[in-house]
């Protein structure tokens, strides 16, 4: 996987990290449908999932400008792109998540699924794991 893949989930995760995160509701198609799996730990998880109102509600209830998005690696197939990240709080790493969209004809987005979790990281470009960490 190269981090120079994946374009449109790259400019749709900066958007969605910027000042009008609600500009990525111009980057879906009509019949756009997602789930958004989103886990804080423990035992629970919430499933975000639908079409435009399902994402309108998402963006609605997110923490805009507090959570960003950090490529970790990425890779292109056809119309399908996936994207392995991480998200971070005031630069401090919170979670890792995965991304998988396919775009349609129109070069919008038509499916998407991600799912998020602080109960596994991966390293980010240009660090070394952390081999021994913490307790076995």
């Amino acid at each position: 996987m190269s981090g120079t893949a994946a374009p449109f989930l790259t400019a749709w995760f900066r958007i969605l990290d910027g000042d009008e995160p609600e500009r990525i509701l111009d980057l879906i198609t009509d019949d756009f449908t997602f789930s958004i799996l989103f886990s804080t730990g423990g035992d629970s998880a919430t499933d975000f999932a639908g079409g435009r109102p399902a994402l309108e509600h998402y963006l609605e209830q997110r923490e805009k400008g507090v959570l960003t998005h950090h490529l970790v690696a990425a890779s292109t197939s056809g119309r399908s792109e996936l994207f392995l990240g991480e998200v971070r709080r005031a630069g401090a790493p919170v979670a890792s998540f995965v991304a998988a969209g396919q775009l349609g004809e129109s070069g919008r987005l038509e499916r998407l699924l991600i799912g998020r979790s602080p109960a596994v990281r991966f390293d980010a470009p240009g660090q070394a794991a952390q081999v021994g960490a913490g307790t076995s």
